[in-house]
């Protein structure tokens, strides 16, 4: 047996026997000459481990407040100066409309984020949580990235705690995982020097953990990166699950470049997107969940992800702006049963969950919070 061969071999006892895989197994696991169908049993055999069969969703919902933004990200196809013709800025009436045609449509879970608007005070960011929540109470308000804290600090001088409590009194119910890109500054500093390092977004979700809030983490990938700036990444992300356990999901995002400064960058591949996502799953052994986006990945790469390591397909989704600005050809919305059709196609159990991983009792437009949905 030849060296590659030999580890190879080594990496499939390892996975068999629960053993965490390092640095170096994880930038082996991105050479071309691994074949997709070894990391797709790898994968699987992780996910199942965990998760079973099943493969959860969300009727969820998108709320970007304003796209002005201070930061000039060289990949974000969102943002607008302030006197653009596409810059905006939703008023309180728009933003409770949005919550109303969440509660008619059923949804668990508003999704907020948006740009960082330097004639908008910190107060105007929490009142967006406010006004929502004293509305809708039982509408899982899941908000604000660590950059937008990071801001919060700026414009404050407020500890990342005393904002956070903040968000938590006006009705926060979790973060998600956004503004991660790539955490090493050989990249980060040629994406967005300016706007939260890798520093401030860990200490931000360390922050929120210790508070008992549950957050979401990301990656984005597939633009001036190279192989082991995305390992380099997953072992920050796992060395700070270690130390709090309060990652839930974990979302590889594919760059897309149309609308960006990057434009020349060919969008990353369906090999190369399933390949991040198996090793994604293998080398995060201690985050219980891993989100196939079905909008940026597109709904077929999305589905064959369950079988790469992904358990959830995110949900409905409804008015997503990012992804779409940067020339996205997914639908901004799929139905309940396009969902479960996906997923049973796939030969996966559907779940639905709300953002905290319960289950969902539903008829309609009705729903209960049912048990908690339990990994191994």
């Amino acid at each position: 047996m030849d060296a590659h061969a030999s580890k190879l071999a080594s990496l499939h006892d390892k996975v068999a026997a629960g053993e965490r895989l390092s640095f170096e197994d994880g930038k082996f696991l991105y050479r071309t000459d691994v074949p997709l169908g070894d990391l797709a049993v790898l994968a699987n055999t992780v996910r199942e481990r965990k998760n079973g069969n099943h493969a959860y969703y969300n009727i969820n919902t998108h709320l970007n407040p304003t796209n002005v933004c201070v930061y000039r990200c060289v990949f974000c196809a969102f943002r607008a100066d302030l006197r653009d013709d596409k810059a905006y800025l939703m008023s309180d009436e728009a933003i409770l409309a949005r919550g109303q045609e969440a509660i008619d449509s059923g949804c668990t879970e508003m999704h907020i984020v948006g740009g960082l608007h330097h004639k908008m005070k910190y107060d105007w960011y929490v009142n967006v949580i406010r006004i929502l929540h004293d509305a809708y109470p039982r509408l899982h308000l899941k908000g604000w990235t660590a950059v937008e804290i990071n801001w919060f600090a700026h414009l404050t001088k407020k500890t990342y705690e005393e904002i956070i409590v903040d968000l938590i009194d006006a009705g926060l119910g979790s973060m998600p995982g956004g503004g991660a890109e790539i955490f090493h500054p050989e990249v980060r500093d040629q994406l967005c020097e300016h706007k939260a390092d890798a520093s401030h977004w860990l200490e931000i979700h360390r922050t929120a953990h210790r508070l008992g809030l549950r957050t979401n983490c990301t990656m984005l990938y597939g633009h001036v990166e190279k192989d082991y700036h995305r390992i380099d990444h997953l072992v920050r992300l796992r060395e700070l699950q270690d130390e709090t356990g309060g990652f839930q999901t974990f979302i590889p995002l594919a760059f897309h470049p149309e609308n960006t400064g990057l434009e020349k960058i060919r969008k990353p591949s369906a090999a190369m997107d399933l390949r991040t996502m198996a090793i994604s799953r293998l080398m995060l052994d201690n985050i219980d969940h891993i989100k196939a986006y079905w909008i940026m990945l597109g709904i077929e790469t999305a589905q064959a992800a369950l079988h790469y390591g992904a358990d959830d397909l995110d949900g409905t989704v409804r008015h997503e702006l990012i992804y779409h600005d940067a020339g996205a050809k997914t639908p901004e919305v799929l139905s309940v049963e396009a969902l479960q059709r996906l997923i049973e196609e796939a030969g996966r159990d559907p779940v639905e969950r709300d953002t905290l991983y319960h289950r969902i009792d539903r008829s309609g437009t009705s729903w209960e919070t049912g048990e908690a949905i339990l990994t191994c």
